[in-house]
């Protein structure tokens, strides 16, 4: 557009169909850290309670609602897509714990759900019943009705759920703004009453202890960083609580749990590299926690209590010396990591992610080859009371696998969830004497709205390695049309994040097929600052050797398009919050490589945000990031990547950024700042409509709540993908 076009708009007042993209007004203001200053003109943006900013956002959403109009249609029809192939009133499958069986209800038009509960009529019989989604079942409690909880607000998020171990009380937390701060309550199973101990502002949910007479939760400090744990006794006020642990080390948050046998309270302190487990008898609620070992930087460990050839121990999951991490035993009374012996040994191909303890096994969650891996072994009575240990397999080349909802010690069985991006996701039960496995369930997918039924023959799946700059394999998982040609002309999605070690595993989605349906083909980027090559996978792609996230992914798309998937013309990137920097970076970085960007919650603004340490998640995050504060070097390379610095004067592709305005994760102010300077930087059609900007009033880091409201939300995202990859938008 014209520069004489381009007038800042009034935000206070903004035109609510204007087809003229909104400017932001530009108030300098100097950044300088080691001896470098940069102008920032858009950080006023920052100030979330000023009308002005309010005005702006506005403006935002008026001109991305009149400039994707057109797609009005194309939103429903995928809505009604993903509705249709919803089975609405349903079950979840039932899952034991003491004398009770638990599962979730949804029901056609309602948009949260309720948990419910029935008796357990035969204490020797672990198969779940086959209940009915259509009819009440006998004895059924209706434990927590979300629905009832959310209305009257426009935004709901339930957060911890926690049956006390008597199953008489139920400790819930609720969050009805979208900032993650929750008011932990108390309900009577009994006679239905929540109970006047009422907490606000806890992070998460409670934790009991084992005679249900006290419930312990953590709370954030003013960085929203959990700080805080704190013991309540039903009953007493609220302003009685004691405070059993505070983490003052800014770097580590603080959290509470229990073991799977009830046996002990788990304190827990972590970093991004460090961890440090406190353990008390679930008994005594009132006694004193014990460190099983002091942190040591860059050494972190977790506990579970088992019970090894008659002995209770406590089995340590640990990285010291062990990159992948190793699993050992120590005594419950254990205070030091010198008495920790060896279980488990480190394998340098296996990461050990989680170990969960049954009375007469264990299960290992572990990965390999980049793919998840269910691992059991079963406890005898040999010295190290570890007897045969075998793998649960699966046939798919590309799926994920996943200990489920097992809360009983005494099971003999194993509750297994399992997906892969074509197939929808099943429950199984394993029964660990004989090794049969019982599918309980698998999702239903229903016909579309034109009464298609669904085909898993019309997807295929496969697994692709690109070859990164500096000749690393990055492995890519893919789910297309089973008829996609590979001469390049099938537009595809890639999505991809690579923070945190967080690993992006297949999965199927509902929506994703509104894509596939549409002859869109869909990839993961499994790139490094993940976890799913193991431990040096995370390490290579963090601090400064963040930028191989990057190169990754880029590499990624060049490998589809040279292998005919798609083309550079034909293909969307996807990510969100973490993965949200990563579409800023290739946005700057690879413009000619994608055709469409689409960026959820992003952290496109990072090196400002990590400069302040004031800010939520600041101190905590330099583990992750580098302290550019105090390190000129992390300074130096952190500005060199991240994106609001580096937007030039470029042709840049489509972008799409969403955000929420209640986020606490990452805050609105990041993508309206990087969005305001695309707009005054970059170059742009005769419109300026390839970038745009949705904020959501009122939301989180999750975006909206309500599984209506989320299929909207989704399909506005999606048919904005259609547009910018087909001609037609049909399927």
């Amino acid at each position: 557009m014209p520069d004489a076009l381009r007038q800042p708009v009034d935000a206070t007042n903004p035109p609510p169909t204007s087809l003229q993209p909104p400017v932001a007004k530009k108030v300098p203001h100097e950044r300088t850290h080691h001896g470098d200053t940069f102008v920032d003109e858009y950080e006023w943006l920052r100030e979330a309670e000023s009308p002005e900013t309010l005005g702006y956002l506005e403006a935002e959403n008026a001109y991305t609602e009149a400039r994707t109009a057109h797609l009005e249609d194309l939103r429903q029809q995928i809505f009604e897509e993903i509705r249709s192939h919803t089975l609405e009133t349903d079950l979840s499958v039932p899952y034991r714990m003491g004398g009770w069986w638990y599962y979730g209800r949804s029901h056609e038009d309602k948009q949260y759900g309720a948990s419910c509960r029935c008796p357990v009529a035969d204490p020797h019989n672990w198969t779940p019943p086959q209940l009915d989604p259509d009819t009440t079942v006998p004895g059924e409690q209706v434990i927590l009705d979300a629905d009832e909880l959310a209305r009257g607000h426009e935004f709901f998020s339930l957060g911890g759920v926690s049956v006390s171990p008597d199953g008489r009380l139920l400790a819930f937390s609720t969050d009805v703004v979208g900032d993650e701060r929750y008011l932990l309550q108390v309900k009577d199973l009994e006679t239905g009453e929540v109970l006047p101990d009422q907490v606000p502002g806890v992070m998460g949910g409670g934790t009991w202890d084992r005679r249900g007479t006290t419930v312990f939760y953590a709370t954030p400090d003013a960085a929203w960083r959990p700080d805080k744990v704190w013991r309540h006794v039903l009953g007493t006020p609220v302003a009685d609580d004691v405070v059993v642990h505070h983490e003052t080390d800014e770097r580590f948050w603080a959290g509470i749990g229990r073991t799977r046998s009830d046996r002990f309270l788990v304190r827990s302190s972590g970093s991004r590299t460090t961890s440090e487990c406190a353990v008390l008898d679930a008994d005594d609620p009132t006694g004193e926690f014990r460190v099983v070992a002091p942190r040591r930087d860059g050494v972190e460990y977790s506990v579970e209590h088992a019970v090894l050839a008659g002995e209770d121990r406590l089995l340590v999951l640990h990285n010291d010396g062990a990159e992948n991490y190793a699993l050992a035993v120590a005594p419950v009374d254990a205070t030091s990591a010198d008495q920790w012996e060896p279980l488990l040994p480190h394998a340098p191909a296996v990461r050990l992610e989680d170990v969960d303890a049954f009375a007469g096994h264990l299960v290992v969650s572990q990965r390999g080859g980049g793919l998840t891996q269910l691992r059991i072994i079963i406890l005898d009575d040999s010295p190290t009371g570890l007897g045969e240990d075998f793998l649960v397999d699966f046939d798919e080349e590309v799926h994920t696998v996943g200990a489920g909802g097992n809360p009983e010690f005494g099971q003999p069985t194993v509750r297994i969830g399992y997906v892969t991006l074509a197939d929808p996701a099943a429950v199984y039960d394993y029964d660990v004497a004989s090794r049969e496995l019982t599918l309980l369930k698998r999702t239903p997918v229903l016909p579309g709205p034109d009464g298609t039924p669904f085909d898993r023959s019309r997807y295929v799946q496969s697994r692709e390695w690109a070859v990164a700059p500096d000749g690393t394999r990055v492995p890519i998982s893919i789910v297309a049309p089973a008829d996609a040609p590979r001469d390049g002309s099938m537009p595809m999605v890639l999505y991809g994040y690579g923070s945190y070690e967080a690993s992006m595993d297949p999965s199927f989605s509902v929506g994703r097929l509104s894509l596939l349906d549409r002859g869109i083909g869909y990839a993961i980027a499994h790139v490094r600052g993940g976890g799913e090559m193991g431990r040096h996978w995370y390490d290579d792609g963090k601090l400064l050797r963040k930028k191989n996230t990057f190169t990754d992914f880029a590499a990624c798309a060049r490998h589809l398009a040279a292998r005919g998937w798609t083309s550079a013309d034909r293909l969307a990137a996807e990510g969100g919050s973490a993965g949200g920097l990563l579409m800023g970076v290739v946005a700057n970085t690879d413009p000619d490589a994608f055709a469409a960007i689409r960026a959820t919650v992003p952290f496109v603004d990072a090196l400002t945000t990590i400069l302040d340490p004031s800010l939520p998640l600041t101190v905590i995050e330099w583990e992750e990031w580098g302290n550019p504060l105090e390190d000129p070097e992390v300074y130096a390379y952190m500005k060199s990547y991240t994106p609001y610095e580096n937007v030039t004067a470029q042709r840049y592709p489509a972008i799409l950024a969403e955000t929420s305005l209640h986020d606490t994760r990452v805050l609105f102010v990041e993508p309206a700042k990087w969005v305001a300077r695309l707009r005054d930087t970059a170059v742009h059609g005769e419109d300026g409509s390839d970038v745009l900007l949705q904020t959501k009033m009122s939301a989180g880091h999750g975006g909206v709540s309500g599984r209506h409201n989320s299929w909207r939300d989704r399909a506005f995202g999606l048919a904005w993908l259609v547009d910018r990859l087909t001609s037609d938008g049909r399927p």
